[in-house]
């Protein structure tokens, strides 16, 4: 009976041709649309659809209070013959340590020691893994939330005025801090912090920065304390109140040395609201780029940040929703 129907079918070209015509338009309809399982392309989906099947991982966190917290007052003033002042705010009685002249090679080895060998919780244990590979050191006690300044300088007999062309083999300044009293020690997960601060001399006049932050876990991990990128209300200078000579020369010296890393180059509005629907409060931070810019209702719809449109790969809360329900009725 088929072969009947297509032989008559076949007999009459025209109908024939129009009928293959609308069952290839039929397929053709139905996988675009979804009716035989297969995906619909983002463009074609709905809110809903988006929200479910676009998700980016959410990272695993897991929260820890850092007892440090380390400021440089005044760098435009600092360098290696003037010294540097520094401004520690510490949750506990704290030791704050300065190495001058520190090596970049020893002081690596040393936090790979702090994984590997025994936990640098004191001065005198970085001491022990750095073979006293640095110039001069000084150490002050830091009461618990004592913000006084503290007063760094290498002495007139060392007659250092700078450290060389880049790559340097010694890290201008090295700030160890450390908790005072061993009972503290064994309360906090972070016993230590490792801060690489950059002085202009003659031979590099980058102006003075902290470079990294290393902090130290008793488990024997340590992280890169890194920075987001993020709009708040703030007084605070920030990058954006430099001249544009002085942004650009900064980070022609950066990248001369390695350290710079991609910074987006956005001018952020002055508002902790969601850039999206610019009525929800920023929570959610996006990696790797590092923009918190999404609130919790707009993060399950972006697959791309919306301030640099780099793919997120994973992305993590900056406080729970129990949280911002505490924060939400202190402030009521």
């Amino acid at each position: 009976m088929a072969a009947v129907f297509l032989v008559t079918l076949y007999e009459y070209s025209p109908l024939f041709y129009i009928t293959v015509v609308f069952v290839c338009f039929l397929v053709t309809s139905g996988l675009v649309l979804g009716w035989f399982g297969l995906g619909v392309p983002v463009i074609l989906r709905n809110s809903e659809e988006t929200e479910s099947s676009a998700r980016v991982l959410k990272k695993r966190m897991r929260q820890v209070k850092n007892p440090f917290g380390l400021e440089i007052p005044h760098p435009a003033t600092a360098s290696v013959t003037k010294g540097i002042t520094l401004t520690p705010d510490c949750l506990e009685d704290c030791i704050l340590t300065c190495y001058w002249g520190c090596s970049v090679q020893k002081l690596h080895e040393a936090l790979q020691k702090h994984v590997y060998c025994f936990r640098i919780k004191t001065p005198q244990a970085l001491e022990d893994a750095l073979y006293d590979e640095y110039l001069y050191r000084q150490q002050y006690f830091i009461k618990k939330n004592d913000k006084e300044e503290k007063y760094c300088q290498l002495p007139e007999d060392a007659q250092v005025v700078d450290f060389g062309p880049v790559p340097r083999s010694r890290y201008p300044l090295i700030a160890l801090l450390t908790l005072a009293d061993e009972e503290d020690r064994e309360i906090y997960d972070i016993i230590s912090m490792v801060a690489v601060i950059h002085i202009p001399d003659d031979s590099y006049r980058l102006s003075c920065r902290i470079l990294y932050q290393y902090l130290l876990l008793a488990q024997g991990q340590y992280h890169d304390l890194k920075q987001l990128f993020m709009s708040a209300n703030s007084t605070a200078p920030s990058p954006s109140d430099e001249s544009p000579g002085e942004r650009s020369t900064d980070r022609s010296l950066l990248e001369k040395a390695g350290l710079a890393e991609d910074e987006p180059e956005l001018h952020e509005e002055n508002s902790k609201d969601c850039v999206v629907c610019q009525n929800g409060t920023v929570n959610w931070v996006l990696l790797p780029c590092r923009h918190a810019c999404l609130c919790d209702g707009c993060i399950k719809y972006f697959q791309q940040c919306p301030m640099c449109r780099q793919f997120v790969k994973e992305s993590f809360p900056l406080c729970s929703k129990k949280e911002q329900d505490e924060d939400d009725s202190t402030h009521i």
